[in-house]
């Protein structure tokens, strides 16, 4: 068969959910070209498949074949390849495959996490055939060094706070945020990494051509100005339910880790984190208040093992950069009384804020030596934490009662 193995692969991402767990290893076992010349005329592959392709090939106009079987199924690959080819340049889009020096070799680690007779979306994880690209950066360095922030769509003011501040900070050291576009966490990600002048990714669950939602089509073409737009889906394909979760896949494998800063019980957000667990990259989580439904979901999955708490950019960095990117611990305010030894601690918690009490009570009342006590209360008069008068010692006003 001539058919390449690039027109082979857009055709199937046209008639194929992404994803197909049984798409993708017939492709691996026989190659694109092979994989489609049987999935078009329904030998060697499921019936569901079969049935999927048939329908997506009447919709096209190319259901009734022509000549041989070899020459129809070159002639499916070279109009859908030609078509999508097409409309990715009149879009100011790009097709990048896995024989591209631009595909990220990360993605590939989603073959070995199907989930064999699980529900369809634990099963089928394959990596994409081809992905669709909008934006100025190359898409294996924008990932080379990134983290994906995800949460609820119905976020508070905290999840804003949280999401924007996060990924400013990491957009400012230089990582690449990628989250999914939507509504809430994803957009206010989006834009805080923006407003650091950082690189972010948007992964779509939809075609390249499709703006949704439409209340961020503004940050949407600054991504695509500045950034990363990304999708599997070919243009012309509308955003669904189940879309959204196949996506999440993709978001958790491209990047070195996933924080989730708010989720409810039933959130698409644990969804991503739960593909990031199973691709073992790290899964970080912010706490949120016990109260809050938002952040129900995030507490449970803080009670998974593996799972790290974060608060902070640097913790973040910590978990996922190189050897040596440790966050600085986190220390209250310096007091005065730092400063002092174990025994001067004692001693000074000993001496009354009005009564005047001598050496030789306070030693007594601290526990420790005459002589040390006498050692003692010289240097914190010298400090200012007490005062001497009519031969005993009391707390200087400053310190209070």
């Amino acid at each position: 068969m001539s058919t390449t193995d690039r027109a082979a692969r857009l055709a199937l991402a046209h008639l194929v959910e992404p994803g197909s767990r049984e798409l993708g290893l017939l492709t691996r076992r026989v190659g694109a070209p092979e994989a489609l010349l049987m999935a078009v005329h329904g030998g060697g592959v499921s019936e569901p498949l079969a049935g999927a392709v048939r329908a997506r090939l009447d919709a096209a106009g190319l259901g009734t074949s022509t000549g041989s079987a070899d020459a129809w199924a070159e002639r499916v690959a070279h109009t859908l390849a030609a078509a999508m080819t097409e409309r990715a340049g009149e879009l100011g889009a790009r097709i990048v495959t896995a024989a591209d020096d631009e595909w990220p070799l990360a993605l590939d680690d989603l073959t070995r996490i199907s989930q064999e007779g699980a529900d369809v979306l634990r099963r089928d994880t394959d990596p994409p055939l081809c992905l669709w690209l909008r934006g100025p950066v190359r898409l294996e360095e924008t990932m080379e060094r990134s983290v994906s922030v995800v949460g609820a769509r119905a976020v508070t003011g905290y999840g804003q706070f949280v999401a924007s501040e996060f990924a400013f900070g990491l957009a400012e050291r230089g990582w690449t945020v990628v989250s999914g576009g939507a509504l809430g966490v994803d957009v206010t990600a989006h834009r805080g990494a923006l407003a650091a002048g950082g690189v972010t990714c948007a992964v779509l669950a939809c075609g390249i051509d499709q703006v949704y939602p439409v209340s961020n089509s503004a940050v949407f073409e600054r991504i695509a100005e500045e950034g990363l737009l990304l999708t599997e889906w070919p243009p012309g394909t509308r955003p669904h339910k189940t879309r959204f979760l196949t996506r999440n896949r993709v978001i958790a494998a491209a990047t070195r880790g996933t924080v989730m800063v708010e989720a409810g019980s039933r959130s698409g957000a644990r969804n991503t984190l739960g593909y990031a667990r199973r691709l073992q990259r790290s899964t970080m989580v912010v706490p949120g208040p016990v109260t809050s439904a938002m952040s129900v979901g995030c507490h449970v999955e803080l009670r998974t093992p593996g799972t790290v708490l974060v608060t902070r950019v640097e913790e973040i960095v910590e978990e996922i950069g190189h050897v040596g990117e440790l966050a600085e611990p986190i220390h209250g305010a310096e007091r005065p009384e730092d400063a002092l030894d174990a025994t001067q601690s004692r001693v000074l918690d000993a001496v009354a804020p009005r009564a005047v009490r001598s050496a030789e009570e306070i030693a007594a009342i601290a526990g420790v030596a005459g002589r040390d006590a006498r050692r003692s209360l010289p240097v914190l008069e010298q400090h200012g934490f007490i005062v001497r008068t009519n031969g005993g010692y009391r707390l200087a006003s400053r310190s209070g009662p």
